[in-house]
């Protein structure tokens, strides 16, 4: 779907074109600084702007004229309309997060008196457990790539399966590597995470490896005038995009008669692996990238509920 100004997509315009004029005004200028001011990734000001479109439409349509005619009333009716459309719970989550964000920045610039989102609760979005595979799983899924000199793609396929699983980035991090982000004497990487953030991420001796023999054969023989310093090439020499990099690891996974497994399936597996191992909860945190401890202790929980599938599994008073 294509996307206009300010993260609008196609859907919404319609919508925005028959807003009063203040409250495009007001729209724009939320866009704006949800992009400039708190840096929120392409995704996120797309979504955030759809919501405020949808908002808006529901309060044009009750006869509010500008930002400022917004309460609390406006705020809760918009949600009850989406949720009677059947909108997810994790749906609803997002819009209502979308509506304080909205309110918060309209009070600090003065379009409201009052930040009316404030008093607008949440419905707790269901988070299912996500699904991991065994330590044993993820070798024979990170190894399957023959990974021969002759074969370039699959020299860097290793290193992709490899790297997702040795740091358990993101794919969208995993594609925006360049060379210059190693430090390979200490094993690190540099990775660029959501907000801009920069972390240092280390890598163990197997992807070492696999980074070794992609460097000396692999990435020379996929160069092209295109690549610049892109640590991961397609094809072509261009960069690697992050769809190629869920097909392969779709591929690989099928292939070899694994779960279904995709990019953010491996860095699940990486964050269960390493707190099964015992790693520190706020050490797999700063790994992750993660803004919040809340968000890293799911994966205590994934490992709870492997411990106790293997007890009911095997102990005898099970």
């Amino acid at each position: 779907m294509g996307t206009s100004d300010h993260g609008r997509t196609r859907a919404t315009q319609a919508i925005y074109d028959d807003l009063p004029p203040a409250m495009r005004v007001a729209i724009d200028e939320f866009a704006h600084h949800l992009a400039t001011i708190e840096d929120r990734s392409v995704h996120t000001v797309r979504a955030y702007v759809g919501d405020a479109v949808s908002l808006f439409g529901h309060a044009a349509a009750a006869g509010c004229a500008k930002l400022g005619d917004l309460d609390i009333a406006e705020l809760r009716g918009w949600l009850a309309a989406q949720r009677s459309g059947g909108a997810a719970r994790t749906s609803m989550a997002r819009r209502a997060a979308s509506a304080r964000a909205l309110t918060a920045w309209a009070h600090r610039a003065g379009h409201l008196e009052h930040d009316v989102g404030a008093q607008l609760a949440s419905p707790r979005a269901h988070r299912t457990l996500p699904g991991v595979l065994r330590a044993d799983q993820a070798e024979k899924l990170v190894t399957s790539p023959a990974g021969s000199e002759e074969a370039p793609v699959e020299v860097r396929d290793r290193l992709v399966l490899e790297l997702l699983y040795a740091t358990g980035i993101r794919v969208s991090e995993l594609c925006g590597l360049d060379v210059s982000d190693l430090d390979r004497t200490r094993r690190l990487v540099r990775v660029l995470g959501k907000g801009g953030k920069e972390r240092s991420v280390p890598y163990g001796v197997p992807a070492e490896r696999a980074l070794d023999g992609y460097l000396r054969t692999a990435r020379p023989a996929l160069t092209s005038p295109d690549s610049g310093d892109a640590l991961l090439l397609g094809a072509r020499g261009g960069r690697l995009q992050p769809t190629i990099a869920r097909r392969l690891v779709s591929a690989y996974a099928r292939a070899e008669s694994l779960p279904h497994t995709t990019p953010h399936g491996l860095r699940h597996s990486a964050a269960t692996h390493l707190l099964e191992g015992g790693a520190d909860l706020r050490a797999v945190q700063e790994l992750l990238g993660h803004a919040s401890l809340a968000t890293t202790q799911i994966y205590t929980h994934v490992s709870v509920e492997r411990l106790r599938a293997a007890y009911r599994q095997a102990h005898p008073r099970a």
